[in-house]
């Protein structure tokens, strides 16, 4: 259940907070929360600008949308957290967690195997132009 904020448009919270009750209880995200306008911003600087592959699309949802989604992020972190259903290591997501702290857990096992006399390996993999092999007339056909 949604409590309302102090507000100087008391109406526009009312209901919005029925709205977003509405939908939490219905287990339901409205249809039209999910209509994003789509901007096709270039990757990097010197590509090819008449070619599509050179872009990348970036969603713009509405303001409701993103509000009901902190919502439910909330609710389902309050959960998870509560009911100790997070793994102990995750890092996404998760207040005070971080990359960086990943990397220390990565780097201090690497440490400890080395001083105890093991043998440490890190593989890496660069994952930044995955997305760059999709194809994009699926891609537009299923945007259609």
């Amino acid at each position: 259940m949604i409590t309302l904020p102090r507000c100087h448009g008391l109406w526009i919270c009312k209901t919005r907070a029925y709205v977003f009750n509405r939908s939490l209880a219905a287990g339901h995200f409205p249809a039209c929360f999910k209509e994003a306008y789509i901007t096709p911003v270039i990757k990097k600087a010197g590509l090819d600008a008449a070619d599509v592959r050179s872009y990348r699309p970036i969603s713009n949802l509405p303001v409701l949308s993103k509000l009901l989604e902190r919502l439910v992020v909330q609710q389902l972190m309050d959960y998870l957290t509560s009911a100790n259903l997070l793994p102990q290591l995750q890092s996404g997501f998760r207040p005070c967690h971080s990359t960086e702290t990943a990397v220390q857990k990565v780097l201090s096992d690497i440490l400890q195997a080395v001083d105890q006399g093991d043998v440490a390996a890190l593989v890496l993999l660069d994952l930044s132009a995955a997305f760059d092999k999709v194809d994009h007339d699926i891609l537009c056909n299923a945007c259609r």
